[in-house]
């Protein structure tokens, strides 16, 4: 188990549940842009270890988390008992534990990157890895995010640019959002994406000579 640091705090985070990283920070980063108040419900659809539902329930919010894992559920329930914050944490896949209930905001940091061979449910990697085109989930938040969002509401997404943008801003605008980029931060490839440099060069998706990636932040708001 080792702390770390998501902004707003230190986040326990063991290491089968993603730590918060670079997308992490530029996602809290474009939270703070967001109005946010007493009564504003908030939806954390990956929450990991928590970090993005507690920035919000540090600014008055009364936030839901979900995450596919135990391991993750149980993680965050901890990170909110110890900063003392009131955190509802859901298990279930994506929406389905809040089928029927709006918000006004949903943050998801989803598994994003591409990988070669099908993801492991019971490996770390299930935090990370999202089929051979990273768009596993995404394609699906794109798809659930409107019957989740009220009038007015607004969805804050980020991911790589590898598992493409425009995918994910005609996916949103077919649920009937409105959506755009708002930000673009490159960091170096990490761990993970050095380990298979080869195979995203082999399928195009890294050019020779590239040494960062691209991570996006995509805003997008259910306008009636």
């Amino acid at each position: 188990m080792t702390r770390n640091d998501s902004g707003d705090g230190p986040v326990l985070a063991p290491w089968t549940v993603y730590s918060p990283q670079e997308d992490t920070q530029l996602l809290a980063r474009a939270l703070d842009r967001e109005r946010i108040a007493e009564d504003t419900a908030v939806l954390d659809v990956g929450t990991g270890g928590g970090a993005l539902a507690l920035a919000a329930a540090r600014r008055g919010a009364r936030v839901t988390a979900v995450d596919t894992t135990y391991r993750a559920v149980l993680t965050a329930r901890l990170n909110a008992r110890l900063a003392r914050l009131p955190l509802e944490v859901l298990h279930g896949d994506l929406f389905a534990p809040v089928v029927g209930r709006r918000f006004d905001l949903i943050v998801s940091n989803p598994p994003y990157v591409p990988a070669p061979g099908a993801v492991r449910r019971h490996r770390a990697a299930v935090a990370w890895d999202a089929g051979t085109d990273g768009r596993a989930l995404l394609n699906r938040i794109c798809h659930g995010a409107g019957t989740s969002l009220r009038p007015g509401g607004v969805l804050l997404l980020v991911h790589s640019a590898l598992c493409g943008v425009a995918p994910t801003l005609a996916g949103l605008e077919r649920s009937g959002l409105e959506a755009h980029v708002t930000d673009r931060w490159h960091v170096p490839f990490g761990p993970v994406l050095r380990s298979r440099l080869a195979w995203l060069r082999h399928r195009g998706l890294v050019g020779a000579d590239e040494e960062k990636e691209e991570l996006v932040i995509i805003r997008a708001e259910r306008t009636r």
